[in-house]
């Protein structure tokens, strides 16, 4: 394989073409190739590259979002949650979460009126109003628990629990949702379980829609300036917070013709290194109010800490990047509830930002603007020769059943009936993996009697891939490796079987989502040569190919996460 080809060359026909590989579209794409249509992915980055790759890594019902009366997203969030612990025990887990609560009655009013919408923007919240809501989310949740349900505690208790905390906390809340580890590797085994076990789906990196004319979609490769059309019978746009320029392209430029679905907001997040806040957190998260009301989360995760987040309007989602303001904002948040700890600038090691995908509203404020997904159909017309279904909203712990949604509506439209359904389906390295640590110690001595690898690096790989640690195991130990010399933790093997064997076509697809170099703040200028020669290697770019890749590199970090 080298840069100039994709795992085969994109088809000239296909019965439904997705457009947008982020978790969504790759749910999507997913559901409709195990009903046995003949599907193809295009994504214009790599894959979870855009809102896919910068959530919260919480895996959560949404519990604020009982305030704007949305009971039954919270339900369906919470189920999906569940299924994902069961389906995906490799990277989902458990997240214990502490919520400080400084007021006993003052903020009940306000959240009362934002709840029958008469209020405006965010207001601090009671322990009644949190008391209430906990209890409705156990209680749409109770079908469906796998974890136990709320508590209260003193006041002393939490400062036991945490002594850093602001003592202007009166008393606390702990409840369970869960977090997921990796959530971009997670997107990139689901396709690679789908092309596996459907042989006609087929998806594409780096590949953008430029036009449409008639039947034919004319995309372009962004590495290689390749070109080429692909008719298909119906198009579903997937495209997250790019969902209205996807359909003005498919719409031929004509503005008329596009109605706007989608109004992004922005959320960044800050990855800090700093020994007190990493002891304050411990294995929980802290999900705090700042002085103005707003919601914002804290937890310890691969190394650093995970702070965030904010909901800024934006237009496009292309000049997304965490603005000095917005670090200003989530630090100044850190310090209203863990006011004794000290985060300087030099203390973030990484940045992203994602923009969500909501629906056009005229809500006063972000927080205001539903979460739920929806769709909207376009018939053919004269420009295009196929319909189109946009894909709007949509939380990230949601994906599964909003891509089922939308196969029913594809496969109602092509008269074709479901075959299965993906709610027990396992995912990539869940298969065959352990559910708890006594089970993981013993899956893990079973297997080192058939591999040539020592139990601490068989261990390293379980917890990045798995049960698909055994092929990574497999790989690196059927020729000559070693440690990187810049990343001591993964190894030139390693690497090699991420590059051959996970859609990898960019520096940045390695640094930044097959592994989580980048978000633990570890890339250097070292590690960037050290890459990029076993890249080159491998897929055999040239020297001025190699540059090129280095370059938008740097553009990427300097861009989104604020590295130089």
């Amino acid at each position: 394989m080298t840069q100039n080809s994709q795992d085969t060359a994109i088809p000239q026909r296909a019965t439904v073409v997705v457009v947008g590989g982020g978790i969504n579209g790759i749910s999507v794409f997913r559901d409709l190739a195990l009903q046995g249509v003949d599907v193809v992915l295009l994504e214009q980055s790599d894959f979870c590259s855009g809102a896919s790759a910068a959530l919260s890594r919480m895996v959560h019902g949404g519990l604020r979002y009982l305030e704007n009366g949305e009971f039954r997203l919270v339900r369906q969030s919470l189920q999906e949650r569940d299924f994902l612990l069961r389906n995906a025990p490799h990277y989902v887990f458990p997240l214990p979460t502490l919520v400080p609560i400084f007021d006993t009655f003052q903020g009940s009013l306000a959240s009362l009126k934002r709840f029958i919408g008469l209020g405006r923007g965010p207001s601090r919240r009671s322990a009644v109003m949190i008391k209430i809501g906990l209890t409705l989310y156990d209680w749409l949740s109770r079908k469906s628990r796998t974890m136990p349900a709320h508590e209260f505690v003193s006041r002393r208790k939490l400062r036991d629990m945490a002594p850093a905390l602001s003592p202007n906390a009166k008393f606390g809340a702990i409840y369970y949702d869960a977090w997921v580890k990796y959530p971009e590797r997670l997107g990139i085994e689901m396709i690679l379980d789908t092309q596996q076990s459907c042989p006609n789906a087929r998806a594409y990196s780096y590949v953008a829609v430029e036009d449409v004319n008639g039947a034919d979609i004319h995309w372009r490769d962004r590495l290689t300036g390749e070109t080429g059309t692909i008719t298909p019978d119906l198009v579903v746009n997937a495209t997250g917070a790019w969902v209205d320029f996807t359909n003005l392209a498919l719409a031929g430029g004509q503005e008329n013709d596009t109605p706007r679905f989608v109004r992004g907001t922005k959320g960044s997040h800050l990855m800090i290194r700093n020994d007190q806040l990493a002891k304050a957190l411990g294995d929980q998260m802290v999900y705090y109010e700042n002085a103005d009301g707003r919601i914002c989360i804290a937890f310890n995760y691969l190394g650093v800490s995970l702070v965030g987040s904010t909901d800024i309007l934006i237009d496009d989602p292309e000049l997304a990047r965490c603005e000095a303001t917005e670090k200003d904002y989530m630090l100044s948040a850190l310090r209203f509830v863990f006011p004794d700890i000290k985060v300087a600038e030099k203390d973030i090691v990484h940045v992203f930002t994602g923009v969500r995908p909501l629906p056009v509203s005229d809500a006063d404020a972000t927080g205001r603007i539903s979460r739920d997904h929806s769709h909207r159909e376009q018939e053919a017309n004269e420009k295009r020769n196929f319909p189109v279904i946009s894909l709007i909203g949509g939380k990230w712990t949601t994906f599964r059943v909003f891509g089922e949604e939308i196969a029913d509506v594809v496969l109602k439209r092509l008269g074709r009936k479901r075959n299965c359904r993906t709610v027990n389906i396992k995912i990539g390295g869940g298969r065959d993996f352990p559910m708890s640590e006594s089970d993981l110690d013993d899956w893990i001595s079973a297997e080192l009697i058939d591999l040539e690898i020592d139990r601490p690096t068989l261990e390293r790989f379980a917890e990045r891939y798995g049960s698909r640690a055994r092929d990574v195991a497999r790989f690196c130990q059927s020729g000559a490796d070693k440690p990187l010399a810049a990343a001591q933790t993964y190894s030139q093997r390693e690497i090699e079987f991420l590059v051959r064997n996970e859609k990898a076509r960019s520096l940045s697809d390695i640094l930044l989502r097959r592994t989580a170099i980048g978000l633990e703040g570890r890339i250097t200028q070292n590690l960037i040569e050290e890459i990029g020669k076993l890249m080159s290697d491998i897929l055999g770019w040239s020297a001025s190919e190699l540059d090129h890749h280095k370059q938008l590199l740097r553009d990427e970090l300097g861009k989104k996460h604020s590295i130089v």
